[in-house]
């Protein structure tokens, strides 16, 4: 039976998905395993860093009161390898062996570097100091950070370079907030498994491995899986079991309104319907819909609408699961090769894009189609081609949205 539609705006769409509540989680977990994890609170230095004061380069150290009249002798009472401590005095005429990044004596006035000395007559008690230093070559403590300081704030996603910075700090554990956990469920009798040969009328179900990578890139967890035979009981007990156990559950196929797209009727029947048509090509039957207090997103089932509406509405809100903004970066680009389409919908249209003196261009990247995918590794944008019953002029100036991961 043929169901009528209200279509959307993607703008309205994504007002009404911006607009779900979302429930901030937080877990506490080691810092080995917090790569690209976003900080629930601020992290404070525990301690100055560097906690000691620290030579800059291999040399002596000396007191500032002999740091004039050079060339001069002085003795040397030692030398302080990276990890050692020295907790004698120095005197007027006496040195200190040091090297790189060890601990430099309190009453040491300046670091005098390796090349500005030579021995004296092959003595190791004895060094000739032939000049002076611009600088101390004296790293004091507290010189990068005070104790007390943050030092990574909250909503800060952490990188190697920000597991780097808590180590030196005697972190091991970081509060972050918890992932969103993500349900993916395709429909189609025609779909195949993976081990199954080609045969007529099947396909195999290449959105699942695209959804599941798209979600771990954008931060969520990707914990069930599966794809089901157009069974209206099997797909509705399905659903209802993955509903009851996690934040989001995506689904791609029978969301059009055939006979067997028993998406869409779940859909009409829930509990809050959000949309169930969107002014866009691809994938005007995108849907959204909130059941048992649980969002549900209704992809198309043709390769490049369920990329296409992935990028506009799903990595978006898994980012904001986890305080951080979408990385897709909206820019304006122009169109520099023919799209002679045209459509009643506004296009997303998959592209590459190059920058050059400052300005966006943007070129279609190969077949276009709905149920195309052969130009999804290599698209890196999309491109807005606005509804007209003509084609959109090379050189008009377009919404463009560069694609992250690419």
């Amino acid at each position: 039976m043929l169901t009528r539609r209200t279509p959307i705006s993607v703008a309205e769409a994504k007002e009404k998905i911006n607009a779900i509540p979302l429930k901030h989680e937080t877990e506490t977990i080691p810092l080995a395993a917090a790569n690209h994890r976003v900080l629930a609170e601020d992290i404070h230095a525990s301690y100055d860093y560097p906690h000691f004061r620290r030579a800059g380069m291999d040399g002596y150290a000396i007191l500032a009161s002999d740091d004039h009249d050079f060339p001069k002798e002085f003795t040397v009472l030692g030398e302080i390898q990276a990890g050692a401590t020295w907790d004698k005095p120095l005197h007027t005429g006496e040195a200190v062996r040091i090297m790189t990044g060890a601990y430099v004596p309190d009453d040491a006035g300046k670091v005098i570097r390796i090349e500005k000395t030579r021995p004296v007559n092959g003595e190791d008690s004895k060094v000739m100091i032939v000049t002076t230093e611009s600088k101390t070559n004296i790293t004091e403590a507290g010189t990068d950070v005070t104790k007390g300081d943050i030092i990574l704030n909250k909503n800060c996603e952490l990188n190697p370079g920000g597991l780097a910075v808590l180590t030196a700090f005697g972190v091991h554990e970081v509060k972050v907030y918890k992932k969103p956990r993500i349900a993916i469920i395709a429909t189609g009798t025609e779909l195949l498994s993976p081990t199954d040969q080609i045969a007529p009328g099947k396909i195999f179900n290449s959105n699942g491995i695209m959804l599941k990578n798209l979600v771990e890139e954008a931060g969520g967890i990707v914990d069930f899986e599966t794809q089901l035979p157009d069974e209206p009981a099997v797909i509705k007990q399905t659903l209802e079991e993955q509903m009851a156990t996690h934040d989001i559950v995506i689904t791609d196929g029978g969301v059009s309104v055939g006979d067997f797209d028993y998406i869409g009727d779940e859909a009409r029947k829930a509990d809050t319907l959000l949309f169930n048509k969107i002014k866009q090509r691809p994938g005007s039957v995108t849907t959204a819909f909130i059941q048992n207090n649980t969002f549900v997103m209704a992809l198309s089932g043709n390769p490049g609408a369920c990329f296409t509406g992935f990028y506009l509405y799903m990595e978006p809100l898994i980012r904001r699961y986890q305080h951080q903004p979408s990385r897709i970066k909206q820019v304006r680009a122009t169109l520099a090769a023919p799209y002679n389409k045209t459509n009643g919908f506004d296009r997303y249209l998959r592209c590459t894009y190059k920058f050059s003196n400052g300005k966006f261009a943007v070129y279609p990247n190969g077949i276009n189609r709905s149920g195309s995918l052969a130009n999804l590794q290599t698209t890196t944008c999309l491109a807005l081609i606005p509804h007209s019953t003509t084609p959109m002029a090379v050189g008009t100036e377009t919404d463009a949205w560069l694609l992250p991961f690419k």
